[in-house]
């Protein structure tokens, strides 16, 4: 089932102000809360050609995109309206609304073209809106396709290549751009070209022939066709009758189904349709699937970008993803295993296994919670963080266990030798033969103390401790003893030392045993971790060359039609970006992996030893 929250009417997302844009703050605060993938549908076109009235029907909804039926224009910004996926379950539709280009009040044609640029930027299907018929007039209105490549940039001038030229740029964006959707609204004419019936999709490849010549009249004519046929990855064309009546047409979100047109309501059937079943999840640059919350965060890169002055460019949008998707990747993941190990701390004191084996089950969990989230964590540098939180957070849990243990063998201890001390006190150990009476009660409290169950990590040390001030007490009785001569005591001292230096080499026992089962856990633990992160590479991997073969796949199509129409210049040319992508392909597909995994290794050898080195300089001296 879908998660989409409710949203029962479009809100404004990009507010236009006297030719200011600024995100509104409530419509981010709604895609925050969507971290399913969103499809994103944007109409654009001029003002008043009825763009509002084909979002309403994406929605399934007669009403809530402003239609107006006046000459002013009532979209201002860009609306958005978020509705559950009809035909895609777990995915959003995101729909948005943009205000009509050319609007006599604005003025400012700049304007138009942002607004023009942030629909393509943001989403995976771009719906054109016009009247009449595709024309060279109407293709000179769409002449924000032409201004396309000053406004964005795909890489930033830091990592492009030195002289890298602004044409090699306009032929990736194949690989990043939305599909292309051309809407001819209150279309009159048959679909015939050359006395013969076309679709409307070959209507659309027809108006976007190009001419020869090289003279700049042929140049300016190609120029708008030549950039939606490089640009975009695949194109559609749908042509719509007039809905209604001329007087019925002010009334139109008023209308009833039977008071439309037939033809009109079967071309909005089969472009709803169209749209719901063609139209893919938008991703970003590297194929990452863009959830609602991810959205949120692009609108608001590329609107401060826009206001800066700037020019939007998809690398640092992504780098500026990856960092705040990573960094809450990591806080998630990190909340995962503290809230999973608050369980074993009820237990405290327990063994190194029971305590290495819940941070082993809460470990993994916290890395299947940061994979989840993460993406373009290609050096590991943010599992490595994560990693190290983990191991801080797991250095913790060993001292408490540790402390714990302490606190309970002193306190048994205690009471354990309770009966000697009053026994000591009351001076029953100062006499002839005190001695071996003491040391038969010190060893049997000692076994006794061992037979004690669940004592923790620190049994050993504790009784090392114990004993060790013990010494002096239990020299003062041997020497006072009468019964025993010098000689008697001179050995007896020499077993006292050799016990305590057993009882050193158990607890160094203890603590070999500890540090062996902590690297033990470390090990495999790194043999996990590598095993997620070569799935995670992989599939996105696997992400960018599905980029890749879409984007070699409208290109091929695109040399197909140069060849038949005899541009052989054009082709050569757009095979070489051809060749070039299949080169691209090729050598991510085959070393992209390997050298991501090699730097992945270097790096996560690191963590190895992290929590052994923890240990030891927390441990005490």
């Amino acid at each position: 089932m879908s998660k989409t929250r409710l949203m029962p009417s479009p809100v404004c997302l990009v507010e236009n102000v006297n030719g200011s844009l600024n995100v509104n703050k409530d419509a981010l605060e709604f895609l925050s809360g969507i971290n399913e993938p969103v499809v994103v549908v944007s109409v654009v076109g001029l003002y008043r050609t009825g763009k509002s009235y084909l979002m309403n029907r994406l929605a399934g909804q007669q009403t809530g995109f402003a239609l107006g039926n006046t000459i002013e224009s009532k979209t201002k910004g860009i609306w958005m309206w978020c509705v559950p996926h009809p035909n895609k379950d777990g995915h959003t539709l995101v729909l948005l609304d943009t205000e009509g280009l050319g609007d006599v009040d604005k003025g400012d044609s700049k304007n138009d073209s942002w607004i023009f640029c942030l629909a393509v930027l943001l989403s995976s299907t771009l719906v054109y809106n016009s009247r009449g018929t595709i024309d060279n007039n109407a293709l000179e209105n769409l002449h924000y396709v032409t201004e396309l490549s000053e406004q964005i940039k795909i890489r930033s001038p830091l990592s492009a290549p030195k002289g890298a030229a602004e044409e090699v740029e306009d032929c990736q964006f194949v690989r990043f751009f939305p599909s292309f959707i051309w809407v001819v609204r209150d279309f009159t004419l048959k679909l015939v070209t050359d006395g013969k019936k076309v679709t409307e999709d070959e209507y659309l490849e027809f108006a976007l022939d190009l001419k020869k010549g090289v003279n700049k009249k042929i140049s300016d004519y190609n120029l708008p066709r030549q950039c939606i046929r490089n640009y975009f990855p695949s194109r559609n064309c749908f042509v719509f009758p007039s809905p209604a009546s001329s007087e019925n047409m002010i009334h139109l979100e008023n209308l009833k189904e039977h008071e439309l047109v037939p033809d009109f309501l079967e071309v909005t059937g089969r472009f709803c349709d169209h749209i719901f079943h063609k139209s893919s999840v938008k991703t970003l640059k590297g194929g990452h699937s863009v959830t609602g919350k991810l959205l949120g965060h692009l609108v608001q890169i590329y609107v401060d970008t826009i206001s800066s002055g700037e020019v939007p460019c998809l690398d640092n949008a992504v780098a500026t993803l990856a960092f705040l998707e990573n960094e809450a990747a990591v806080q998630k993941a990190l909340k995962v295993y503290q809230s999973g190990t608050e369980e074993v701390k009820n237990k405290f004191p327990v063994s190194v296994i029971d305590i290495t084996s819940e941070h082993q089950k809460f470990s993994n969990l916290a890395i299947s919670e940061f994979m989840k989230h993460s993406f373009k964590d290609e050096k590991g540098e943010y599992l490595i963080k994560l990693m190290e939180a983990v191991g801080k957070c797991y250095v913790d849990l060993l001292q408490e266990n540790e402390m714990a243990s302490e606190r309970k063998c002193r306190d048994l201890l205690k009471d354990l030798f309770s009966d000697m001390k009053k026994r000591l006190q009351d001076g029953e150990y100062s006499q002839s033969g005190g001695y071996e009476v003491y040391c038969r009660d010190r060893d049997a409290i000692v076994e006794q103390y061992r037979r004690e169950p669940n004592k923790g990590v620190s049994a050993e040390a504790m009784l090392n401790e114990f004993l060790k001030d013990q010494g002096p007490e239990a020299k003062s009785i041997l020497y006072i003893d009468t019964k025993l001569t010098e000689n008697d005591k001179k050995i007896q001292e020499e077993k006292e030392k050799t016990a305590l230096l057993e009882q050193r080499c158990k607890e160094e026992e203890e603590k070999r045993i500890e540090r062996e089962l902590m690297l033990q856990e470390e090990r495999k633990q790194h043999a996990d971790r590598m095993q997620q992160m070569q799935e995670k590479f992989k599939s996105e991997m696997e992400q960018q060359q599905q980029e890749m073969d879409r984007a070699l796949e409208s290109k091929m199509m695109e040399l197909g039609g140069l060849l038949n129409k005899g541009f052989k210049e054009k082709a050569n040319l757009l095979e070489e970006e051809i060749n070039n992508l299949k080169r691209e392909k090729e050598e991510k597909g085959s070393g992209g992996l390997k050298d991501l995994m090699m730097v992945l290794l270097s790096n996560m050898e690191k963590l190895l030893p992290l929590i052994l080195e923890f240990r030891r300089k927390n441990s005490k001296p």
